[in-house]
């Protein structure tokens, strides 16, 4: 199998994966699909160092958290976040009547308030369905660590999805 060949596959298998934790972490679909399509040049260009031990999932995952806390912490970002915070006040009375109704779309919406601590808890149990193991050797935290910012973020999301019947969010 050749070396773009290979890519490929890899592309094919995580691409989904990797985009849904960039998009948790940046909230923006542009800038998450930048994201994921460098973590793979990177790979591409780096792949000798890899050393296959049956941990490609996490591997990529890992390079995607570690572009997208890069990415939080460039002034690009900063500008950005700025120039929404400047111009949403304008835009308050708009937003207002584009409100969504459907509930996985509010779900998705709690999730992306949450802190990034809670909510990437939150991502890799419930929707990657990581055990908390595995969350805890992905992120290099304690499972205590872990544990704790799951309650927390289930917390924040009880406290901020209130007015919405819990059982309709466990609908596929």
């Amino acid at each position: 199998m050749t070396d773009t060949e290979y890519l490929e596959q890899l592309m094919e298998l995580h691409t989904e994966h990797l985009f849904r934790i960039a998009y948790y972490y940046t909230k923006d679909q542009r800038i998450a699909e930048d994201i994921v399509q460098d973590v793979f040049i990177k790979f591409y260009h780096h792949q000798k160092y890899y050393e296959e031990r049956g941990e490609m999932k996490a591997y990529l995952a890992r390079m995607t958290i570690n572009k997208c806390k890069d990415y939080l912490k460039s002034w690009a970002y900063r500008k950005i976040t700025f120039q929404h915070n400047f111009f949403a006040k304008q835009k308050t009375v708009l937003q207002d009547t584009l409100i969504r109704q459907d509930e996985q779309d509010l779900l998705d919406e709690a999730i992306l308030r949450l802190p990034i601590k809670q909510r990437e808890a939150i991502v890799y149990f419930y929707l990657e369905e990581m055990t908390i193991k595995e969350i805890s050797e992905l992120l290099a935290i304690p499972e205590g660590t872990v544990k704790s910012r799951l309650k927390k973020g289930k917390e924040l999301l009880k406290v901020d999805l209130q007015h919405i019947e819990w059982e309709v969010l466990f609908h596929g």
